[in-house]
C-alpha cells in the first residue's frame, strides 16, 4: 500500500467526519461525473452506519435483564443506523470483490461487494467481548415514478445476542428520492424487527414530508412494540428520527426518551490507521484512493480520469473472466440465491479479525 493512498485513508475520513451523518445513501445504477460523487464508496456508507456512532448502543442490547429491556435497546439501534440524507451527491458503486474492514473498540466489521450485476453488499460484523454478531445482505432495486424515485433495499438484517441465544430479524426502510417539485432524499416505510426466541417484535413506521415538502411529519417515525402471538401493544414509538424518539409504556402511561439523534451521531470519530500494511488493496479507500484525492481537490479532470480507470479496470478483469470462462466467487462470503428469499450470504469465518481502519467513540 502506497504512502498516498495510507494518508487518504486518513485525510479522508477527517475531512468527511462532519459528512458521516449524510453519507447513508442508497446508489441508483447510474454512472455518474465525480461532481455527484461522496469521496467514499457504498460499502463504507453501509460500515459507518454500524461503527460511526458516538454512543454504544450495540452493545448495550445484550445488557437489558428482561426481554422487553432487550427489545428496547434493538429498536433504538436499529434507528440509530439510519442518517439523514444529502440530495444530489452520491458515494462510488463498489467494484466486484471490494472490501471495507474497520474497527470501533471491540466491534470489528467487514463488508464485500459479492455481486456487480446486481449489486449485492454483505456485512458481517462481531463483538467477541460482548458476544454479538451483525449479519447483513442488501441490494438495492429503484423503481421511477416521474416525479420520484423509490428504492426498495431487500435483504434481511440480523443481530444475534449470542450470550442470550437471540436472533433479531429485521429489513430496511425504502429510500425515497423526491426530484419534484422540492428536491429531497428520505427514508419511508415500514420496518419490521421480530425476535422469535422470545416471542416480541417491533413494528416501525417511517414518515416522509408531503409532496410539496413541508409539514409537521418531516423524518417522522411512529411504532410499537408487541407480543407477536397476541399482538398486544407494550410500547408506543413516536418522534423524528434525526431529532428524538419516545417510548410510552402502554401499561402506566409512563414517557422516556428512546434515542437522541444529536447524542449519537454529531461529531462522529475520526479514524487511526493503526497498521498500513494490514489494508488490503481491495479495501474502498484503496480501490477509490485517486478519484476520492482528486475530488477533495476540486480536480475534476483527474477525478474523471481516475473514475474511468477504476472503471476500466473492473470491466478488464470482466473480460478476462469470460475468456478463462471463469466465475468470480467472493472471498469472505458464500452468495446464494432462490427465488423464494433472494439473496443471501453467509460468512465463510465465524469471526471478523480486527481491522487495521480503527474507530474511537
Amino acid at each position: 500500500m502506497t504512502a498516498t493512498s495510507q494518508d487518504l485513508i486518513l485525510e479522508q475520513e477527517k475531512l468527511l467526519g462532519n459528512w458521516n451523518v449524510f453519507s447513508n445513501n442508497i446508489l441508483v445504477d447510474f454512472q455518474l461525473p465525480p461532481l455527484f460523487n461522496l469521496p467514499k464508496s457504498h460499502l463504507q456508507c453501509y460500515g459507518e452506519s454500524v461503527y460511526c456512532i458516538n454512543k454504544d448502543l450495540l452493545s448495550k442490547c445484550k445488557n437489558g435483564e428482561t426481554a422487553k429491556e432487550r427489545m428496547i435497546c434493538v429498536v433504538a439501534w436499529s434507528i440509530s443506523i439510519l442518517r439523514p440524507l444529502m440530495f444530489g451527491v452520491v458515494p462510488y458503486n463498489p467494484t466486484l470483490g471490494e472490501t471495507h474492514h474497520a474497527s470501533n473498540a471491540t466491534l470489528n466489521v467487514l463488508l464485500e461487494q459479492v455481486s456487480h450485476h446486481p449489486p449485492v453488499s454483505a456485512l458481517h460484523a462481531t463483538d467477541e467481548t460482548n458476544n454479538i454478531e451483525l449479519l447483513w445482505c442488501h441490494y438495492a432495486v429503484p423503481k421511477f415514478y416521474g416525479a420520484t424515485i423509490e428504492t426498495v433495499v431487500h435483504g434481511t438484517r440480523k443481530l444475534k445476542l449470542l450470550e442470550r441465544g437471540e436472533t433479531y430479524m429485521m429489513n430496511s426502510p425504502t429510500l425515497l428520492i423526491r426530484l419534484l417539485p422540492k428536491p429531497g432524499v428520505e427514508w419511508v416505510g415500514n420496518v419490521n424487527i421480530k425476535c422469535q426466541e422470545t416471542g416480541l417484535e417491533a413494528e416501525l413506521s417511517y414518515k416522509g414530508s408531503s409532496f410539496f415538502g413541508f409539514g409537521a411529519s418531516n423524518r417522522m417515525i411512529r411504532g410499537k412494540i408487541m407480543e407477536s402471538s397476541s399482538s398486544k401493544t407494550l410500547y408506543d414509538i413516536s418522534g423524528n428520527w434525526d431529532r428524538t424518539v419516545q417510548i410510552k409504556d402502554a401499561t402506566n402511561g409512563k414517557n422516556k426518551i428512546l434515542y437522541n439523534a444529536k447524542e449519537a451521531i454529531s461529531a462522529l470519530p475520526s479514524p487511526t490507521l493503526k497498521d498500513p500494511e494490514g489494508v488490503w488493496p481491495s479495501e474502498s479507500a484503496a480501490v477509490w484512493a485517486e478519484v476520492s484525492k482528486a475530488i477533495l481537490n476540486k480536480d475534476w479532470d483527474k477525478a474523471r480520469e481516475a473514475k474511468r480507470a477504476v472503471e476500466e479496470s473492473e470491466r478488464e478483469l470482466l473480460r478476462q473472466r469470460k475468456s478463462m470462462v471463469e466465475d468470480w466467487v467472493p472471498k469472505h462470503f458464500d452468495l446464494t440465491y432462490s427465488p423464494d428469499n433472494g439473496w443471501d450470504c453467509t460468512p465463510k469465518q465465524n469471526t471478523v479479525p480486527p481491522a487495521p481502519i480503527v474507530f474511537s467513540m
